[in-house]
């Protein structure tokens, strides 16, 4: 009765033998999976939102009379953002048009007694007084050539006063007001170009041999449940170096450092977005986790 006795501790110490070492496995695979994820797979949190932001500004000067947007508003290209006052360029067209036609029958007259001139001999009209009578066609055909580059370009003005979207976006921090006068250059207005979106992640620099051009993004922004996929575009070649600024005096105005610790530089690597899902709201900002893997 005792060898069954023994060999029944045998299969138990052997079983829990067995447990501990699956176990003592295990415990090491894990370790070393969270080890190579926290420490050396290509990942971080420190990922933002980025978009172009284009700003608006009138070409002319004027009173703002109409305000066709509000905050937040989305804008299609070409779609009426706000209007300035058009009386005066809608003036300044018509004598525009006016001294054109004039000077236009000036040119037509000068044109027509520089020809006949020419055709007379020398007993009816000397050398002298052709030459007069073509220089005179000339100036005038130059004063008609001026006076219609200025009524296209107030025609141009007069356009300019309807300000348009020049891209699909978003009003953003809309502060223009009706009564607002606008000065040429000045900004008014802040559109953020919609189909311009994309991720910038700042990676350690002990993770960039990792990374290459077209890896798989997988971005999770802060609040939403839902993964965004994209693509490594491109990784940054430069970032600021405190280390290059001087002092007054213009000596190296070297920061001093931990010999035993040295902390890895963080290396911006821009994101294509390849899809929104639907129900995900993008806005330039929103921070995120970015993870790359290999195609």
């Amino acid at each position: 009765m005792r060898i069954p006795f023994l060999i029944y501790l045998d299969e138990l110490t052997l079983r829990r033998y067995s447990i501990t070492g699956v176990t003592v496995l295990v415990a090491i695979l894990l370790g070393w999976m969270l080890w190579w994820h926290y420490l050396d797979s290509p990942w971080t949190r420190d990922g933002r939102v980025r978009a172009e932001v284009v700003d608006i500004a009138a070409e002319i000067s004027g009173k703002v009379t109409d305000l066709k947007v509000v905050d937040n508003q989305p804008v299609k290209k070409g779609d009426i953002l706000f209007e300035i006052d058009p009386i005066d360029y809608q003036l300044a067209l018509t004598q525009a048009e006016s001294t054109l036609q004039s000077r236009q029958y000036d040119e037509q007259v000068a044109q027509e007694n520089s020809d006949r001139r020419q055709k007379l001999g020398a007993e009816a009209v000397s050398a002298e007084e052709r030459n007069t009578s073509l220089s005179s066609a000339h100036i005038a055909e130059a004063a008609y050539q001026a006076a219609l580059a200025a009524r296209d370009q107030t025609k141009v003005n007069l356009d300019r006063t309807i300000i348009r979207s020049p891209v699909n976006g978003y009003v953003t921090n809309l502060t223009l007001r009706v009564g607002d006068y606008a000065v040429p250059g000045q900004v008014k207005m802040t559109l953020v170009d919609s189909d311009s979106f994309w991720v910038v992640g700042y990676f350690e620099e002990t993770k960039l041999p990792r990374i290459r051009e077209n890896d798989y993004a997988h971005v999770k922004l802060m609040g939403w449940g839902l993964e965004i996929p994209g693509h490594v575009l491109s990784i940054s070649r430069a970032i600021a170096d405190n280390n290059s600024d001087s002092d007054p005096l213009g000596l190296d105005n070297v920061s001093p450092i931990f010999t035993w610790v040295r902390l890895a530089q963080r290396i911006p690597v821009r994101i294509h977005i390849d899809h929104v899902p639907n129900g995900v709201r993008i806005a330039a900002g929103q921070t995120c986790t970015i993870v790359i893997s290999p195609r």
